[in-house]
């Protein structure tokens, strides 16, 4: 069963609120009564307060947020926060499960939270099943989950019960940025008047080296192709280009593949160390930092480059930068159809109630509002005043402009307003159809480059996505069988890579890498990836 989809940017989606009065009268776990409203907003009459662990990517404290402070004076829950430092996050959740000192609620632990875990301690009774608050308390993610049954299944324990609540991207209502897409240089195009970008990876070979020997920036040290986090963003987009979705598990028509180990990925590998050792490849793509990255594409160094959008990447003003294409996605003698790896739209993990839960109908109101248009742009920017103002741009719109005075700071900003900063949250991924700009940046200068951000989206990777591999929980078994060899494999792939692209280690070694894999018990962890799929796919 293959589902083909993509997933970039974000768009909102219309859930409105249901309005109405009456209330329902249900028992805390101490057996007081909590009277839930059944409909509309506040949640609750009566203050109520639970506590709620999540993981803490900055240094502001939650209960200082104006974003969480505005949720409780809409809803009339307040939350007492335990938020230890994301690195140590695992090590605290792992300790409340172990001592049964559990908060009212799990917030953002995503893969902290995995669906082993869900099993385990749902199974167990420390999470208590979702499925019927669901139904009965959250409309707004009800609608989105039965738009499209691969959520629910996504969500659901082979036990047949939900545990925690998700993310989602709805198909045609968002379009979440599933990686960071690559760009060319315009400007570098234009001098070597370039009309058309590359379609295959010998066209694309073909420009780097007159990337490297016209140098058309100018600074005498161009670099044709460069990224931040190491090989993360560039072998997500050419490692299709040789047929494969993924770097690991993926599927091809039912089956379950491990991509490191095919022939596909030595051809991958082979393309790779061509361009390092020939200069086309920035030789600090293993070892550099994001600083060190930017100062590169900002001084207008590097030929083909990753960023969320090209202008905050290079330092160009938004209408500078529509000259600057997306790249496309490349056939090669083996993959002779583009080929792109699709989101499944779906994060998992991330809102869980305990069985400690004082109220979990009120609970799941709360969360469902993260599902509205409403509610996810609160969560997202917070309210007005927070770190940002309505103010009239330069063209006469209205626009929410930045009120900070460090640009370069903007992000960690407003990770001091919201708790959507460095974790995924649950809810709903919208388009920012206000964002955030500063005051020199028109609302118009925005819209004209979303608007070329989107086109090149749709025209060259929409039509082409393919969900690698669907989210999906494995049973507490299978999770025990193939726990150390995937952290064996992972290490030693990674490990791989990089010397065999660097050249390191000669490619003729590539057999004794494949034994290596195969003494590390590969075939019977693509085995459990298979049944595990199949399962699923029989859901």
């Amino acid at each position: 069963m293959k589902k083909k989809m993509l997933i970039f940017g974000m768009s909102l989606m219309s859930i409105v609120l249901f309005a109405g009065c009456s209330s329902l009268g249900k028992s805390g776990k101490d057996g007081d009564k909590i009277k839930v409203e059944e409909k509309g907003m506040p949640i609750v009459k009566e203050p109520l307060k639970m506590t709620m662990m999540a993981p803490r990517a900055g240094d502001a404290e939650w209960k200082d947020m104006p974003t969480l402070q505005e949720f409780e004076k809409i809803t009339g829950i307040s939350f007492e926060y335990k938020t230890p430092p994301q690195s140590d996050f695992a090590t605290k959740l792992n300790l409340a499960f172990a001592s049964e000192d559990l908060p009212d609620i799990i917030f953002g632990a995503g893969s902290d939270l995995s669906g082993t875990m869900q099993l385990t301690y749902g199974t167990q009774g420390m999470l208590i099943p979702l499925e019927d608050l669901i139904d009965e308390y959250a409309p707004n993610l009800k609608k989105v989950l039965d738009s499209d049954p691969s959520f629910r299944k996504s969500i659901t324990a082979p036990d047949g019960h939900i545990y925690s609540l998700p993310r989602l991207f709805p198909e045609g209502e968002s379009s979440p940025l599933y990686m960071s897409p690559l760009w060319y240089n315009g400007d570098w195009l234009e001098k070597l008047n370039v009309k058309e970008i590359p379609k295959t990876t010998d066209e694309l070979y073909d420009l780097l080296v007159r990337f490297k020997n016209e140098d058309p920036s100018g600074t005498g040290k161009p670099i044709p192709l460069s990224s931040d986090y190491k090989m993360l963003i560039l072998r997500t987009w050419l490692l299709p280009s040789f047929g494969l979705k993924t770097w690991g598990i993926d599927q091809w028509e039912g089956k379950v593949r491990f991509t490191p180990a095919t022939d596909n990925y030595l051809e991958y590998l082979t393309y790779m160390n061509k361009l390092y050792s020939e200069g086309l490849l920035d030789k600090e793509v293993f070892s550099q930092s994001s600083d060190v990255y930017t100062a590169k594409t900002r001084d207008n160094r590097v030929g083909v480059f990753a960023g969320y959008n090209s202008y905050g990447q290079t330092g160009k003003k938004p209408d500078d930068a529509l000259g600057d294409p997306m790249f496309m996605p490349l056939t090669s003698d083996i993959q002779k159809k583009p080929l792109v790896p699709g989101h499944p739209r779906i994060v998992s993990g991330l809102f869980a109630i305990t069985s400690n839960c004082k109220s979990p109908e009120a609970a799941m109101r709360w969360a469902d509002y993260l599902y509205t248009k409403e509610g996810a742009d609160l969560l997202r920017f917070g309210p007005e005043g927070s770190w940002w103002k309505y103010d009239k741009a330069a063209d006469g719109s209205e626009v929410r402009v930045y009120t900070g005075t460090d640009v370069a700071k903007m992000e960690e900003d407003r990770g001091k307003i919201s708790p959507d900063y460095g974790i995924v949250i649950p809810g709903i991924e919208v388009d920012a159809k206000e964002p955030i700009v500063l005051q020199d940046i028109t609302q118009t200068e925005l819209a004209k480059f979303d608007k070329f951000r989107i086109d090149e989206i749709e025209s060259k990777y929409m039509p082409y996505g393919e969900v690698p591999f669907p989210v999906l929980i494995l049973t507490n078994e299978e999770v025990d069988e193939i726990k150390p060899i995937t952290t064996d494999l992972n290490m030693y792939i990674e490990e791989m890579e990089a010397k065999f692209i660097t050249g390191v280690e000669p490619l003729s070694n590539w057999p004794k890498y494949i034994e290596t894999l195969e003494q590390m018990n590969l075939k019977r962890y693509v085995e459990v990836y298979q049944q595990a799929y199949d399962r699923w796919d029989k859901q």
